[in-house]
């Protein structure tokens, strides 16, 4: 299968006002540069405070920023872009007085026009969650409503799907379920941007960008991250490279 880029950053950068007066600027994103792949799943990792979600907001056309941003050769944000793009944000993107099947037909029904949505029955197959499909989101556990957000998510059948930390708090089996399903979209021909500070869940990506302090301080395979800092851990060697930095 042959790859496209659906992300190229350059010179990326992201300030924000700061202090009482808002007169003071805060360095969020350094100078980054990277590019995204269809087909494959690129995982951005690091801890807390590292620049993450401002990059993904930046991605998906909701942040800011100064230097060059490509999403599929249009400037981030594009009106072009909408129906190409999924979001799952940290906290479940849903409207939780309505029911599960009642939130994919709806956001199915945003998407006609920009792209060719799936049915919300095949969304509830493909998430194995047809059992809840008539359930008030509101009633459902949090990783059940992970599951119904990047639903609504896949739903328009993107071509580029960003995901913010969509396995925090869930349990073994659920994660598994869901890295599977990551794994079939971008088997299927779609660009997977992942964030995690899970740092063993690296194993599972194609390529990694880590992240510290808004700063890319390594890119690559996850063979060639425990080849290059000598760790048999995502962790111990997350942590080597850390150290090469400060050295």
């Amino acid at each position: 299968m042959s790859t496209v880029t659906a992300v190229q950053v350059n010179g990326l950068k992201v300030s924000i006002s700061s202090g009482f007066s808002r007169k003071k600027t805060k360095t969020i994103l350094h100078d980054l540069d990277f590019t995204v792949e269809t087909g494959k799943i690129t995982g951005l990792l690091g801890p807390s405070g590292s620049g993450k979600t401002t990059l993904m907001r930046a991605i998906v056309g909701v942040q800011n920023f100064d230097g060059t941003l490509e999403v599929f050769d249009q400037p981030a944000g594009a009106a072009s872009l909408r129906g190409k793009i999924g979001y799952v944000t940290q906290n479940a993107s849903v409207y939780h007085d309505l029911s599960v099947i009642e939130n994919l037909k709806y956001f199915g029904a945003l998407a006609k026009g920009t792209s060719t949505p799936r049915t919300p029955e095949k969304i509830l197959e493909v998430l194995d969650i047809a059992d809840l499909a008539q359930r008030q989101v509101s009633t459902l556990s949090g990783g059940q409503r992970g599951r119904v957000s990047l639903g609504c998510a896949l739903i328009a059948s993107p071509e580029l799907l960003v995901m913010d930390e969509p396995t925090v708090g869930l349990d073994p089996i659920t994660r598994q379920a869901l890295w599977e399903e990551f794994t079939t979209i971008a088997k299927a021909g779609a660009g997977v941007v992942i964030s995690s500070h899970v740092l063993e869940e690296a194993a599972r990506c194609d390529n990694l960008i880590l992240l510290r302090d808004g700063r890319i301080i390594w890119r690559g395979t996850p063979t060639r991250l425990l080849e290059d800092t000598g760790k048999s851990s995502y962790e111990d060697a997350f942590l080597a490279a850390i150290d090469g930095v400060r050295s």
